[in-house]
C-alpha cells in the first residue's frame, strides 16, 4: 500500500516529536542518550515501518521484530558498571520504549503513540522520587545500593598533611572509596584550612562515619568535623 506524502509527513512528524520529548527529560537530566538520541531512534523506528508499509512482500510485524532487536544493541551501549552498581538501565529502557513508540507512529497509530511517550515520561518523572525513597528506606551496610559521603574537616594550616592522612587512614579500615580529596583555604582566613573527602560505599555506613568524626575532632588543630550523605545520581 502505497501512502500518501502527507500521510509520511505526519507519521516521520510525529515519532520524531514524541521521541524529541523523552529525550529532552533524559538530556535535563543529563543522561547519555538526550533529545537527539530519542528522536533519531523514533525517528528510525517509524522510517523502517514505513518502508515495509512500502513492500507488499515484507511483513511490518518482521520489520518491527528486527527494529526492537536492532535498539536492543544500542540500549546495551549505554549499560555500564560502576563497582557492585549498573548505570544506564533506566536510559537504556527509554530507548527501548522510544523504539515501539516509533513504530507505532511510522504504523499509523497516533494515539497509542503519544499515550506511550507520555508513560514514559510520567515513569522517568514521577516514580524517580519514589523509587529514592524505597531505596533510602531498604538502604543498610549489608546492601547493594551506592551510596555517597562528604566529609569535611577544618584545621589550622600547618596540621593539613596530618589531617589528610589521619582522614585516609581511618577511612581505610571501612567499605568506602575515596573518589576525592582535596584541601582549600578558608576565605578570609588564612590560618585555616577545609579538608574534603568525597567518599563513595556500599549501603549506608553511618556508624563508621560517626567514628571518624570522633576520632578527628580530638586532633589538636582541627576546628570543626561535619559529613553528609549524597543523593546519588540515577541511571
Amino acid at each position: 500500500m502505497e501512502l500518501d506524502w502527507w500521510e509520511i509527513f505526519l507519521r516521520v512528524g510525529c515519532a520524531f516529536f514524541l521521541g524529541a520529548m523523552v529525550g529532552f527529560e533524559r538530556q535535563w537530566r543529563s543522561r547519555m542518550a538526550g533529545l537527539r538520541t530519542n528522536a533519531l531512534v523514533a525517528t528510525g523506528a517509524a522510517l523502517f515501518v514505513l518502508l515495509s508499509a512500502d513492500l507488499d512482500d515484507v511483513s511490518p510485524t518482521r520489520i518491527a521484530a528486527q527494529v526492537v532487536s536492532g535498539i536492543g544493541f544500542l540500549g546495551a551501549g549505554v549499560i555500564l558498571r560502576d563497582g557492585v552498581n549498573v548505570r544506564g538501565l533506566t536510559t537504556a529502557a527509554t530507548i527501548w520504549c522510544v523504539g515501539a513508540i516509533g513504530v507505532l507512529a511510522g504504523g499509523g497509530q497516533y494515539a497509542g503513540a503519544a499515550v506511550g511517550a507520555a508513560t514514559v515520561m510520567a515513569a522517568n518523572l514521577v516514580l524517580r522520587p519514589i523509587s529514592r525513597r524505597v531505596e533510602r528506606g531498604v538502604a543498610s551496610a549489608s546492601s547493594e545500593f551506592l551510596t555517597s559521603y562528604l566529609l569535611r574537616v577544618v584545621c589550622r594550616d600547618e596540621q593539613e598533611a596530618h589531617v589528610r592522612a589521619l582522614l585516609i587512614q581511618t577511612l581505610s579500615g571501612g567499605n568506602f572509596t575515596l573518589r576525592s580529596l582535596h584541601s582549600e583555604h578558608i576565605n578570609g582566613d588564612g590560618e585555616h584550612v577545609a579538608v574534603q573527602a568525597d567518599l563513595t560505599t556500599t549501603g549506608q555506613q553511618h556508624a563508621l562515619l560517626e567514628q571518624a568524626v570522633s576520632r578527628l575532632s580530638l586532633e589538636p588543630g582541627v576546628s570543626s568535623v561535619r559529613w553528609q550523605a549524597l543523593d546519588e545520581a540515577e541511571a
